[in-house]
Parts: C-alpha cells; sequence; structure tokens
C-alpha cells in the first residue's frame, strides 16, 4: 500500500498561491488515482479535487473551481495542488488521498484506502 506524505502548506494572504505536493512511497504510484481533502477548524473533512491515474480526468468541489488545480508527476510519484487566488476560508489542513478505483465525481472518503498525515494552509484576510 502506498504511503503519502503532504508538503507545502503556511501562511499566506488572502489572494496569494500556494502549491501542495504529495510524495508516495511503497507502492506502484502511477496506478492509483489521487484525491485532495480538506479539513477546517472545527469542521468534517471534504473533498476538493481528484484525478485518475494518468492525470487525464479531474474534478473539483464548486467552491475551489477556476482557482485550484490537481496534477501529478508519475515519473515523481507526486501529485500536486496549486492553489491561486486563496480565500480565508480555504483555511484547513489538506490531506492527499490514494485509491485503486477512480470514480469520476465521487467526493466520499469511502474508497480511498491511503491517507497522508495533512499540511496546513492558513489564509489571512
Amino acid at each position: 500500500q502506498v504511503q503519502l506524505v503532504e508538503s507545502g502548506g503556511g501562511l499566506v494572504q488572502a489572494g496569494g498561491s500556494l502549491r501542495l505536493s504529495c510524495v508516495g512511497s511503497g507502492g506502484t504510484f502511477s496506478r492509483y488515482a489521487m484525491a485532495w481533502f480538506r479539513q477546517a477548524p472545527g469542521k468534517e473533512r471534504k473533498f476538493v479535487a481528484a484525478m485518475n491515474w494518468s492525470g487525464g480526468s479531474t474534478y473539483y468541489t464548486d467552491s475551489v473551481k477556476g482557482r485550484f488545480t490537481i496534477s501529478r508527476d508519475n515519473a515523481k510519484n507526486t501529485v500536486y495542488l496549486q492553489m491561486n487566488s486563496l480565500k480565508p476560508e480555504d483555511t484547513a489542513v489538506y490531506y492527499c488521498a490514494a485509491s485503486t478505483v477512480y470514480v469520476y465525481g465521487r467526493v466520499q472518503e469511502d474508497g480511498f484506502n491511503a491517507w497522508g498525515k495533512g499540511t496546513l494552509v492558513t489564509v489571512s484576510s
């Protein structure tokens, strides 16, 4: 099973950008569909974005469409989340997750069987 480690979080002003990275090890990374979830303080973890094994199919939650971009580099066993035009409401711990099955439109955590420990993103107003 793949192990995942996120990085790239930090403090940024509203309107700024960050790029999160998630590196996988211990498995065949290119076989996994990958996703990003986030958990805001005091709230449940929620879906942000996902993509299939090749990167040819992606989908996003409505609140980040046009601002966030998920991508991957299978040669580097890495998935990215480019976050632009950040808002204070984007403040959260961001987690990457892996699944052996890609289901377009799936937003539930069920089926994602590998998770990183998260990286904190704080957007100041």
